[in-house]
């Protein structure tokens, strides 16, 4: 379910490479802090690219999702290049509303 959930938030036009980059690590960050103590990360890495693996072609956000997904189980491990977003203004309600 949380994955599913992650996927629709992914699935806008961020405008540019560098914010569908942004998205992507915001939705790696929810996906990852929304699983379970006790489950298998490997399991759930392949089961999020099964599910994410439609609209990876089409969505931006969601390709750079399933890279760090990907990126994650590669040997030897590796940090992920994960950062909060810089604060900055993006124009609020009537830019929301443009982009639906």
């Amino acid at each position: 379910m949380l994955t599913e959930r992650t996927l629709i938030q992914l699935q806008i036009h961020p405008g540019t490479p560098a914010r569908a980059r942004e998205l992507g690590q915001l939705g790696y960050m929810q996906w990852l802090a929304g699983l379970p103590a006790d489950a298998a990360y490997p399991y759930e890495v392949r089961r999020a690219l099964r599910l994410a693996a439609p609209f990876e072609a089409s969505d931006p956000a969601v390709a750079a999702f399933c890279t760090l997904l990907r990126t994650s189980l590669q040997r030897p491990f590796a940090p992920l290049d994960l950062s909060l977003p810089r604060p900055r203004r993006r124009g609020g309600a009537r830019m929301r509303r443009l982009s639906l």
